[in-house]
């Protein structure tokens, strides 16, 4: 036989294929990558198409239209940098998926918004900037509408770099800028300023601190028990009980309160049947999800993991109710005054917080993965004891500053619960008697108070729990917010006045 001739040709079919692959997997890449703006963009036109169904033909319509659209933007905005704090404890504990946990705050954002947001939208949209003072409604248009690009373009940027910002902050620090730009200083009500700024230092802390006393509370009863077991089949229902109660007192005050007048005392009767009616009965629900559980904090886990989903969907619906005012107070005030010539007290309408709540839910889907890592993960260690501790103390605050009608930021609260979580946990880990007790009784020793316990105590004081490094850097971040949007507010709202007036 011969020897076979050489193949002359080259194998480029193979290789051609292969580039082709390259190519469309890239491609594949890219168009996933401009799928959530492409997604965004169009949720903005679908919303200047819904707010013409309700203008057309009424004075200003294309201004209402045109905020309309940038109030979309501004509460997907919201969405995808300030709802990560709602379930970024319960994704950081693994208490539920990423995908659960989005969609759960969706459908609870959007209620709050609907049911409950008129309160504090009310507030941005009439008490921050006194109307009386503006020369016109024309000025005080443009001025809301600077308002609201300058928060909402400072936010955008914040969420590409994964910092957790208040947007509340944002939209606060836009209309006063933005108001001191159309009439000086003046123009703005610093009263309510003063007392939003007080919530701004307060309210943090007192999120921290109730955060604090839940773990501790949970601590002393159930983890460092003998039997944590029973302990938590006796706790864990007036947990529950207690977060359904401060719901059921909210929405009775806010969302019930919009059809029927609900006064206080009513109210607190409400939150404390409804408390009392799901304490008794979900403990026989939680006896039989602790039956053949072991006696450890492992177990304690998967008791813990329902309370924490619907302390989660709490504090979904509370940001709902008082954030969506970030994105439509300035929306009302300018609808009112492009249709009425209004520039005083401002009615907020239905369908603009339908548009609020619907953006903010969708700018989370989008946008809030990244963002609900940090403040879930990179902060403390979170488990689902922790994390209840987080979402029920946040969802609270939050709820005590929607009743009085005040504009909080819910970042500031959740980060502060986090933050109170993690220097308890490092106080109680250096200190706690119960928990030596405890330590002694599992490692075999006598419990006598006089004896002397091993343990490192150099080592506890240089075992730190909280990353102080994210502290200092969420802390700079919320310094810088207000006056970085009140001067971009200032400076787009000049522009403006001499573009449009």
């Amino acid at each position: 036989m011969g020897q076979r001739r050489p193949r002359l040709a080259k194998p480029t079919l193979d290789k051609d294929l292969e580039k082709l692959s390259s190519v469309e997997e890239a491609a594949r890449q890219t168009s996933r990558r401009l799928a959530a703006p492409g997604t965004a963009l169009l949720f903005i036109v679908l919303v200047a198409i819904f707010a013409a169904s309700y203008v057309t033909g009424k004075p200003g319509a294309v201004v209402v239209i045109a905020a309309s659209g940038i109030a979309a933007y501004m509460a997907m905005n919201i969405g995808a940098n300030d709802v990560t704090n709602n379930i970024g404890a319960a994704v950081g504990a693994r208490a539920m998926s990423m995908a659960f946990g989005l969609g759960l705050a969706a459908v609870f954002e959007v209620a709050g918004a609907v049911i409950a947001g008129r309160g504090v939208a009310n507030t941005v949209a009439n008490n921050i900037m006194q109307g009386s003072m503006i020369a016109s409604p024309e000025i005080l248009i443009w001025a809301m509408m600077a308002a609201l690009l300058s928060a909402a373009i400072l936010i955008n940027v914040a969420t590409w770099f994964g910092a957790p910002v208040s947007t509340t902050h944002s939209i606060v620090g836009g209309v006063m800028g933005a108001g001191i730009a159309a009439a000086g200083l003046s123009a703005i009500n610093w009263g309510t300023i003063a007392g939003i700024t007080a919530s701004w230092v307060f309210l943090p802390i007192l999120g921290a601190v109730i955060a604090a006393a839940l773990l501790f509370l949970i601590k002393e009863t159930i983890i460092y028990q003998e039997d944590k077991i029973a302990s938590a089949k006796k706790w864990v229902p007036v947990l529950i009980g207690l977060m359904t109660g401060a719901f059921a007192g909210f929405l009775s005050l806010i969302g019930l309160g919009q059809l029927v007048h609900v006064s206080v005392p009513v109210a607190t009767l409400i939150a404390v049947a409804t408390g009392l009616a799901a304490w008794r009965l979900l403990i026989p629900v939680i006896a039989r999800q602790a039956e053949g559980l072991e006696n450890r904090n492992q177990s304690l886990r998967k008791l813990f993991r329902v309370p924490l989903v619907f302390s989660a969907a709490l504090m979904s619906f509370a940001h709902g109710a008082n954030d969506v005012s970030n994105a439509i107070g300035p929306l009302a005030a300018i609808v009112a005054a492009a249709q009425r010539g209004v520039t005083g007290s401002v009615h907020v309408p239905l369908w603009e917080l339908v548009i609020g709540g619907l953006g903010i839910s969708l700018g989370l889907l989008l946008f809030g993965p990244k963002l609900v890592r940090l403040v879930g993960t990179e902060i403390t260690r979170l488990n689902p004891m922790r994390a209840y501790c987080v979402s029920l103390s946040t969802a609270l605050t939050v709820i005590i500053a929607s009743w009085i009608g005040l504009p909080v930021s819910s970042t500031h609260i959740a980060v502060g619960a986090v933050f109170g979580v993690g220097f308890f946990r490092e106080w109680y880990t250096r200190y706690s008697r119960r928990r030596l007790d405890y330590i002694r009784m599992r490692s075999g020793k006598e419990l006598d108070m006089t004896e002397p316990f091993e343990r490192n105590d150099e080592e506890l004081k240089r075992r730190f729990l909280v990353r102080r490094s994210h502290l200092l850097t969420i802390v700079a971040a919320w310094v810088i917010t207000l006056p970085a949007a009140a001067t971009l507010a200032a400076m787009l709202a000049t522009a403006m006045f001499a573009l449009f007036i």
